[in-house]
């Protein structure tokens, strides 16, 4: 059984990552056999510089999902570097690093600071943070897309994945974007733009007053997403979005996905990407299917 797929030179042994910003930095975690068995690590997205992240509440439960406005807390590139990537590394499973840049500039210094840096397998260009503030995201302009990718490409001695936002008229304008940029794939989606209100204080119930949905209850509108993209791209697709088990996660691989990544549900079982995994080999045995290739974009065969 073939389950190993590629994203541009980088190769995964199999299609299972974890979305970025929902997999912990504990080295205890990390030195367990079976976190090995993943094809991919993508750690929480890293800025130039440290960012405390939002004011709490940060987290607040929904209907079949949460609403999360973090606020890509991190230490920084250089504080990721030096005190983050080491225990990474030593898992030694392909790392997709994903990076955000305020302006072009930004995500052109992160590139080069990655870019001699063993260990690293691709970088996931964080397009679509909805909880920073801004009017409008790059990953909602495609020019702006463009050129960000295409930047970054330019630079960059990894493959490059544009990781995409669901909160646009037509997400797959948005891809071919990426796609004619250079990018050697798209991560979509991201969260859901939303909001919770405390109708008892009339406050919004997160301290950013908004944040993003993730969850099983986004999922329907991530696999229509996935599917529509796939018909316009020809590039791989990392998909994402409230993926609980291996069915939810073939969905999208039937979709035209090439990869997977588990984000909510690791909060309330933080094996869900390996049983994810395991119920992938599992329905390809009792298809007889050989290759995952013969799974991806499998709908309309």
């Amino acid at each position: 059984m073939n389950i190993s797929v590629k994203i541009g030179k980088a190769k995964f042994q199999n299609p299972v990552t974890v979305a970025s910003g929902t997999f912990g930095h504990s080295e205890k975690y990390y030195s367990l056999e079976e976190v090995k068995k993943l094809g991919a690590l993508t750690p929480k997205t890293v800025t130039l510089n440290a960012q405390e992240g939002n004011p709490p509440p940060r987290i607040v439960e929904t209907p079949s999902g949460m609403l999360n406005a973090i606020g890509i807390e991190n230490p920084g590139a250089d504080g990721f570097i030096n005190s983050k990537l080491p225990a990474l590394k030593k898992i030694g499973i392909p790392l997709i690093v994903s990076i955000l840049g305020h302006t072009d500039k930004e995500f052109c210094i992160l590139t080069g600071k990655f870019n001699d840096i063993d260990g690293v397998s691709a970088l996931e260009l964080n397009l679509s943070c909805p909880n920073l503030g801004k009017k409008i995201l790059v990953a909602q302009d495609p020019q702006a897309t463009y050129r960000v990718v295409k930047a970054v490409k330019k630079i960059s001695h990894y493959p490059v994945i544009a990781k995409l936002a669901p909160n646009v008229t037509d997400i797959t304008v948005i891809a071919k974007a990426a796609e004619d940029a250079g990018a050697d794939g798209i991560s979509l989606i991201n969260t859901f733009a939303g909001m919770v209100i405390n109708v008892k204080t009339r406050r919004s119930v997160l301290g950013n007053v908004t944040g993003g949905v993730s969850g099983p209850a986004i999922r329907p509108m991530a696999v229509e997403m996935v599917y529509k993209t796939a018909q316009k791209v020809n590039i791989p697709i990392i998909a994402m979005g409230g993926i609980m088990t291996a069915d939810d996660a073939l969905q999208y691989i039937i979709a035209g996905a090439t990869m997977v990544a588990v984000g909510t549900a690791s909060f309330i079982n933080p094996r869900a990407p390996l049983d994810v995994l395991n119920g992938i080999k599992a329905y390809m045995r009792k298809n007889k299917i050989t290759d995952i290739k013969q799974v991806i974009g499998s709908l309309n065969k």
